[in-house]
């Protein structure tokens, strides 16, 4: 009878450390304390640097979030315009580890996709969200943090030119763009053919009908109006066009480029003639097709050089206006092509 219970009393034993490896194989996993940030701290301001996109700009670091079982915790860090409570959050990034860093490019882009705006101090309110596994189950969101940033933008304001030259339809419309961020002096050059109007963008960005509109005041002397105005006028051709908002002024000036210089079988003009180029409305880009020598050459309208265009002085990625006489270093046939369809950054090639 002794030994019986002896082995009963065994079998109780194993089935009860059984029992227990078994309940350790599947523990109960529960959210416990959740992230802390602990930088920046509080009210940190940050100017952002357009000059130096790749430097440092901000390290978020925060203390680890605890659950119940040792595992690896998913953390996605996020902002939001300050006093929003978060409701339309954006992500600066996800992580395993307990801090990132972002470049004044990467932060940028971030805090205006936010919603601040360029050149302007707004508040940023940050903070991190842990969870677990590919599900991101058993989150918990950490302290919130307001900082100051004041964004860059190298984006140059815009207006659009919708007319008759393009079926009136603003969101494809020729563009203008201003000198600076804050500047209204808009240009840039459009194929014109009878009216159009001047159409600013939204505050997404957007060009369309209901957004600030720009016309003539009706004497068509080059009076720009946003009320009670009427529409442009240009017969067809193509325009160098200018409109300043705040002082409410636009012009258009026909500009019919061609190549001139040393480099060109007639060499530099006057007397001896400009060589026309050909505007290809489907590329919306000037060509030439010529047998070029070495030497130089720059580009000018209406045969005269009130207005030209040459090299790229400033580093701006744009020929500049009366820039340095561009070069030729190997004789033969070339097509030449004159892209004036972006907005203050004027390009050319060599084919």
């Amino acid at each position: 009878m002794k030994k019986i219970f002896k082995i009963v009393s065994i079998m109780a034993l194993l089935a009860g450390f059984t029992a227990c490896e078994v309940e350790d194989k599947n523990p109960v996993v529960e959210p416990g304390d959740a992230p802390v940030l602990v930088s920046p701290e509080e009210g940190t301001s940050y100017v952002l640097d357009p000059a130096n996109p790749a430097n440092p700009a901000i390290t978020v670091v925060w203390n680890h979030a605890k659950y119940s079982v040792n595992t690896e915790v998913n953390y996605d860090v996020e902002i939001a315009q300050a006093g929003t409570d978060f409701a339309d959050p954006k992500s600066l990034q996800i992580t395993n580890a307990r801090q990132i860093s972002l470049s004044n490019e990467q932060f940028n882009a971030k805090v205006l996709e936010a919603g601040l705006i360029p050149f302007s101090v707004g508040g940023i309110d940050i903070r991190v969200k842990a969870s677990l596994g590919t599900s991101n189950v058993m989150e918990v969101i950490s302290n919130k943090l307001t900082i100051n940033v004041t964004p860059f933008t190298t984006d140059l304001p815009k207006l659009a030119v919708p007319g008759n030259h393009q079926g009136w339809d603003p969101p494809t419309a020729p563009l203008l763009a201003s000198s600076a961020y804050g500047a209204t002096d808009y240009e840039g050059y459009v194929w014109l053919d009878g009216e159009f109007k001047f159409v600013a963008p939204n505050a997404s960005g957007q060009f369309a009908w209901g957004n600030t509109d720009y016309g003539d005041d009706g004497t068509f002397a080059g009076v720009l109006v946003e009320t009670n105005e009427s529409n442009c006028q240009a017969s067809a051709g193509y325009y160098l066009v200018k409109a300043n908002t705040a002082a409410g002024t636009y012009s258009t000036d026909q500009a019919n480029w061609a190549i001139t210089g040393s480099a060109t079988p007639n060499g530099w003009p006057d007397p001896a003639p400009d060589h026309d180029m050909t505007y290809n409305p489907t590329t919306k880009k000037w060509e030439i097709t010529i047998a070029l020598s070495a030497g130089e050459f720059k580009f000018r309208a209406n045969n005269g050089w009130s207005l030209n265009l040459g090299a790229d002085n400033d580093g701006d990625d744009s020929m500049d206006y009366g820039g340095p006489n561009l070069t030729v270093s190997t004789p033969g046939t070339y097509t030449v092509i004159l892209d004036l369809s972006n907005p203050r950054k004027y390009t050319y090639s060599i084919q």
